[in-house]
């Protein structure tokens, strides 16, 4: 059985969420056009009948502007160590920029195979451009492949896991095929809630707000959820919430619609909104709301 671990890194919003769920053909990571929406380290489980891949799904690597970002490159960078391949995804719509230059001096010296994909060749009408990028991408660093994908669409991702079997160990499978991901029920039910925020409010909602679960309680046909929605300044919670509360009945319908579908249950969800002031710098607020240092 070929089994391993895999790593995708990459920029902010180059797709690397979206990516693993295509892979898995599930949706575990949430997705947005807001950069950054990655926080936590994300396992997903792929298994067929000769593979078992584990897919490490890591907060795009940026520039820090405050104590959490900076953790979030931690992490992201810490689980560049010990896996089998990484995939190095790059924005093929905009070009390898500085961006991407710097993360693969970050990683170009790990003695591993890197496939770097090229992502969103839906937004180039002339196909012959991507041959271009391609030869001179490829003068870059000795990729193991250079493969041009479509996350959203789904467009070659199966040739990734055709060039990772052809790489990974044989070995036995590390997790038992009922297993999908590494995360818990609740963090991903948070996330459903966080992707909806970013999603119906758009631009006016900067990177300052999180979601963490309060109370989950379930039985054989329907969950309870309260969910505590944190922003840093109140006329964000203002906005979250809406007039007479429309915008917040809005998000938690759409979230609830996501979580009955994951969970396979009628799902009761409660939700509030809470201010804590410059919560991305106080480090006590971490651990609160699921994001634990690395080193712990």
């Amino acid at each position: 059985m070929k089994c391993g671990f895999v790593s995708l890194v990459g920029r902010p919003n180059v797709g690397k969420s979206t990516l693993l769920n295509s892979l898995l053909g599930m949706k575990l990571a949430i997705t947005s056009n807001v950069s950054g929406t990655t926080r936590n380290i994300i396992q997903g489980i792929y298994n067929d009948d000769e593979s078992q891949i584990i897919f490490v799904d890591t907060p795009g690597i940026h520039k820090p502007t405050h104590k959490l970002g900076t953790l979030l490159n931690k992490k992201a960078y810490s689980n560049t160590e010990g896996v089998d391949a990484i995939l190095f995804l790059i924005d093929i719509a905009k070009g390898f920029g500085k961006g991407d230059a710097f993360i693969l001096e970050k990683i170009k010296n790990k003695n591993i195979p890197i496939f770097l994909l090229l992502n969103k060749v839906d937004q180039i009408k002339d196909k012959t451009e991507i041959l271009t990028k391609i030869s001179s991408l490829k003068d870059l660093y000795p990729f193991t492949e250079i493969i041009p994908i479509s996350a959203k669409n789904n467009d070659n991702c199966q040739a990734i896991i055709k060039s990772l079997k052809k790489i990974l160990p044989e070995t036995a499978t590390i997790y038992s095929k009922d297993e999908l991901t590494n995360v818990s029920t609740r963090f991903i039910m948070a996330e459903f809630l966080r992707e909806k925020i970013l999603e119906l409010t758009h631009d006016e909602i900067p990177h300052t707000v999180t979601c963490y679960v309060e109370n989950y309680e379930e039985d054989e046909k329907v969950v309870h959820i309260q969910i505590l929605i944190v922003v840093e300044r109140d006329n964000i919670k203002k906005i979250i919430i809406g007039k007479n509360g429309q915008m917040l009945k809005e998000i938690g319908s759409k979230a609830r619609y996501e979580m009955e579908k994951f969970l396979g249950k009628k799902v009761y969800l409660e939700t509030y909104v809470k201010t804590l002031k410059n919560w991305r710098d106080q480090e006590k607020y971490f651990l609160e709301l699921g994001l634990k240092d690395i080193d712990e």
